[in-house]
């Protein structure tokens, strides 16, 4: 089953916390802290492969998640690094946040692209030891990893595309100028998704064509399967438009190029400035004079123009010379690049947070905050001091007086509650 199109949620593995411990040795007294850092969170990667030529296999998994770090152990020793996840997609795969819409990765080169980055460890207590605290009780947690709902889209990778409307000899063409085995039939939509094919001229030679179904009048908007496979014709670096030129359907085959091109214009304006070769096929069919409205039309209004005869090689081999000869002038194969991060989509560590007044009780709720309270111990005094200095250093302290905190009042955080002090 062909597929072009998923969604998918894709979470990195947290850091591990810190931990806290105290160094303990025979013959070795007050040995000091030793707890060791979290381990690092997974990180989940985007992997082309050019195995695949489908997105089907996100068709009913749709999440996926990296291993989280390990805990910080005793003696110093750090926490396991979390294993990271690598997904493998089609070449020339789009990955957007699906939230946003952002453009955050094009997976068409060799390396792994880092999607969901993991979250770091926490730091162990042993971080936390100065000349005036020689024994903290408290330790860092991980950090989540990044979590993000993204959607794969595929834009075939393809050098040429192969247009027209359905029935014209598309895919007889294909097969007979490459090892590609697309379905051949005299009845409409043979072709139900695009096809890629390789034309090697000599070993250091090749390029590939891409046969795209479904364009009819209103493939733009969704008529037949044009507006599902329109996104195929993008990244090509030139089009090939085949037409029928006996008009063995009773359509004239200059209006099915004329209006082939306004659906590509709508579309996506800058296509109808691609590159076009314009092969007129099914000439044992024509008339002599029908070939020669053609030729004329087409030569006169600049195209290079092939009159061909798929199924029995005819012109094929020039055809595809001239393909080649255009090609060699003709910028690389279209690449994406990542749309720029927004600011607001980067938040800094500790910067969400929501203060709300309940009866007198003023409540702050930061699922950041809470991690760090759990690994606090609040009857140390050490302890009490660096949580204090995360209310301040995150603003917290600051909202609670813009919303009219006395003296007294009373805070809570989750299920800790203490009087506020100025």
């Amino acid at each position: 089953m062909f597929v072009d199109t998923a969604k998918i949620h894709l979470s990195a593995g947290a850091g591990g916390d810190g931990c806290v411990a105290f160094h303990r040795e025979k013959y070795v007294a007050s040995g000091g802290p030793s707890g060791g850092d979290g381990g690092r969170g997974g990180s989940v990667f985007l992997l082309a492969d050019d195995q695949l030529s489908t997105l089907s296999d996100f068709r009913y998994k749709r999440k996926y998640y990296a291993q989280s770090g390990g805990k910080g152990e005793a003696g110093r020793r750090s926490g396991k690094k979390g294993e990271d996840l690598t997904l493998r997609v089609p070449r020339g795969t789009l990955v957007k946040n699906a939230e946003t819409g952002r453009l955050l990765a094009d997976v068409s080169g060799d390396a792994p692209i880092c999607i969901a980055q993991g979250g770091r460890g926490g730091w162990g207590n042993s971080h936390f030891a100065t000349p005036t605290r020689q024994a903290p009780r408290f330790a860092k947690p991980g950090i989540p990893g990044e979590a993000l709902e993204v959607t794969l889209e595929l834009k075939l990778l393809a050098d040429v595309g192969l247009l027209g409307f359905p029935n014209v000899g598309k895919s007889s063409f294909l097969s007979v100028v490459s090892q590609a085995k697309p379905i051949v039939g005299d009845y409409h939509f043979t072709t139900i998704t695009p096809v890629l094919g390789v034309v090697t001229l000599d070993p250091e030679t090749s390029f590939v064509i891409a046969d795209i179904p479904g364009l009819i009048e209103g493939a733009s908007e969704g008529v037949g399967l044009g507006h599902d496979f329109l996104r195929h014709v993008e990244r090509c670096r030139m089009l090939v438009h085949i037409l029928d030129a006996a008009g063995s359907e009773g359509r004239d085959p200059l209006d099915d190029f004329a209006m082939i091109n306004r659906e590509l214009a709508k579309y996506l304006p800058n296509l109808v400035e691609r590159p076009q070769i314009v092969a007129a096929n099914k000439i044992d069919l024509a008339t002599p004079e029908q070939l020669a409205r053609l030729r004329a039309y087409f030569t006169g209004a600049g195209y290079v123009y092939h009159e061909i005869c798929a199924p029995i090689h005819e012109g094929t081999q020039p055809l595809i010379l001239a393909v080649q000869k255009l090609l060699r002038t003709l910028p690389p194969v279209l690449r994406y690049e990542p749309d720029p991060v927004p600011v607001e989509e980067k938040p800094k560590e500790g910067e969400h947070f929501e203060v709300t007044v309940e009866e007198g009780v003023y409540c702050v709720e930061a699922p950041w905050l809470l991690r760090i309270l759990q690994h606090s111990d609040i009857d140390d005094y050490e302890s009490l001091q660096y949580f204090q200095r995360v209310l301040l250093s995150s603003g917290i302290l600051d909202a609670l007086e813009a919303q009219g905190i006395q003296e007294g009042d009373t805070v809570s955080i989750y299920d800790f509650e203490f009087d506020y002090v100025r």
